[in-house]
């Protein structure tokens, strides 16, 4: 019964990472026709749909803007902005291959930061999984080779910003309401990103409007499903099928987008995967809990799975 149960958990995890893939290529496939503030802020706006569905049975609206630490809240909130920009702008320049594999580099992040920041302990094998990881983004770059462009700037910083909000929850506690840490980052995105997209603002366009609508919808709902998989598997089996989300992109791209992945490309691409997924085995072996999701950073859901918190 167990493991039926388990086996549910990582089909909703494998639903919820395609729908965040789908995300992606919506917002993608508005070219850079309104700038990334204007995208980054119309998505939330309709990731807002699934927030009612987020609150638990204790939760209340303003507790979205509560917090028992607030600078860590305020940090959370420009950090989720910060990562939305650099989300967008790596979707919106880069193939969706190449922008996920920058992004997936959070995991060695995270690891910096603890070190730096929470005075986390850190072995052989996790060091290990950071140089590896960082090997596969010079492979996937190949600097000096070939032109690197605002897109790859923006994919480390929507890596580094899912890194951040780990930090921060670890920091925090679980102490900490999953729906504060989610208020945070839609708050971040809407207050900063609507400031930075009037100079440059326009009214979207009819398909631009279902391009936004899908970009935040199926974000909503990814998030949604990745909350009702954590009910039924532990997050060491969440966290993995994040990766699928490669696959996704490399078709994408092929039907839809005309990329291509090359060997260094493809050789990168696997180094990165493999050296998150030693970091999450690692994780799991030390015991160490896997903070909520916490949307709209996305990107960062293959570390941020919410404990199981219901039978």
């Amino acid at each position: 019964m167990r493991s039926d149960q388990s086996l549910k958990g990582v089909l909703l995890a494998f639903l919820s990472f395609a729908a965040y893939s789908w995300s992606d290529a919506s917002v993608k496939m508005i070219e850079g026709a309104l700038t990334p503030y204007e995208m980054g802020f119309w998505g939330a706006v309709f990731m807002l749909a699934g927030f009612p569905f987020l609150l638990k049975k204790d939760d209340r609206w303003h507790d979205a803007f509560r917090s028992t630490n607030r600078p860590l809240w305020i940090l959370r909130f420009f950090s989720a902005a910060i990562g939305t920009i650099g989300s967008v702008a790596a979707f919106t320049y880069l193939s969706m291959a190449e922008a996920f594999a920058l992004i997936f580099l959070l995991p060695s992040f995270v690891t910096i930061m603890s070190v730096i920041f929470l005075k986390e302990t850190v072995g052989i094998r996790r060091w290990s999984a950071v140089v590896i990881g960082f090997i596969g983004v010079l492979v996937v770059l190949r600097p000096g080779f070939r032109e690197l462009s605002i897109g790859h700037l923006g994919a480390v910083f929507a890596g580094l910003s899912g890194a951040i909000s780990i930090v921060i929850y670890r920091a925090m506690g679980p102490t900490e309401k999953t729906i504060s840490l989610y208020g945070a980052g839609i708050a971040g995105v809407l207050v900063v990103l609507g400031f930075m997209m009037i100079p440059d603002f326009r009214w979207p366009t009819m398909i631009e409007w279902v391009m936004l609508a899908g970009y935040g919808l199926l974000g909503a709902f990814a998030t949604i499903m990745l909350m009702y998989a954590a009910n039924y598997a532990p997050a060491a089996m969440i966290g993995p099928p994040q990766y699928s989300q490669m696959l996704w992109a490399i078709l994408f791209g092929y039907l839809i987008f005309g990329d291509t992945v090359d060997l260094p490309m493809l050789i990168g691409i696997l180094l990165i995967i493999g050296s998150g997924l030693l970091t999450l085995a690692r994780e799991r072996a030390r015991d160490v809990p896997l903070p909520h999701s916490v949307a709209p950073d996305p990107q960062a859901a293959a570390v941020t799975i919410p404990e199981k918190s219901g039978p």
